[in-house]
């Protein structure tokens, strides 16, 4: 397994963190998918680039689209695209990763077409989107995608499914709805506190994340409800 040390923090969090769950769970699932990756890779809405330390290729091109509401500096994007059309020829990458960006995308189906255009045969794509998360890095947010939708647009535009997972469950999925409520309305009233603000942010995010963490290896699970989607497709 690839190590994560390397990491920044807010993508390989610990307990106190109020996106534990899910990215710890998106973490796991990536720390699996991505050594599948190989020759010139494209990371596409690479934003800060934040799982590169994990890659162990030829290449590794970060392509992004400058937009509202986006939450990190483009400092690290080598390529900056129209959110129409990549500046790249046909079947140039042997691999494309592309991470919590979907939902960020009106014209998905389009951005598909094109990301198929320009792997090369037999190419792989890594994508992962969230399914429990509340509208985020507005008004750019414009969709959640079910497993059978995603699934659908990928295998309609040219693409084989061959590995499909669900982060997450019903249970962690709930409480970590829960921490954001939390952490965007609760917690703000102690905002000119910022002493007292860290110590409650740490105590209810630690109890609330290890809760979901016992709460999931006592009780069914149950995915009806999950925290992302992770899908690998290869080009057919």
């Amino acid at each position: 397994m690839i190590p994560k040390h390397k990491l920044l923090s807010d993508f390989n969090p610990g307990l106190t963190h109020p996106l534990y769950l899910i990215r710890n769970r998106l973490l796991k699932s990536l720390q699996l998918q991505i050594p599948k990756l190989k020759g010139k890779i494209m990371d596409f809405g690479c934003g800060i680039k934040p799982y590169e330390p994990l890659f162990v290729v030829d290449e590794y091109i970060g392509v992004d689209f400058i937009g509202e509401g986006q939450t990190y500096a483009k400092t690290k994007v080598d390529v900056i695209y129209d959110g129409k059309t990549l500046p790249f020829p046909d079947e140039v990458f042997d691999s494309i990763f592309s991470t919590e960006v979907a939902e960020h995308i009106f014209n998905l189906e389009d951005i598909i077409i094109e990301l198929q255009r320009v792997l090369k045969k037999d190419g792989t794509i890594l994508l992962t989107c969230p399914f429990t998360m509340p509208e985020h890095e507005a008004p750019n947010d414009f969709a959640r995608y079910t497993s059978f939708a995603i699934g659908d647009i990928l295998k309609r535009n040219g693409f084989e499914i061959i590995h499909y997972e669900k982060t997450g469950n019903f249970i962690e999925a709930l409480f970590q709805l829960q921490i954001i409520y939390w952490d965007q309305s609760i917690l703000k009233i102690f905002r000119k506190i910022p002493v007292v603000r860290t110590v409650l942010r740490k105590a209810v995010y630690g109890l609330f994340n290890l809760t979901a963490v016992v709460c999931s290896k006592i009780f069914p699970i149950n995915k009806g409800l999950y925290l992302n989607n992770v899908i690998m497709a290869k080009k057919l």
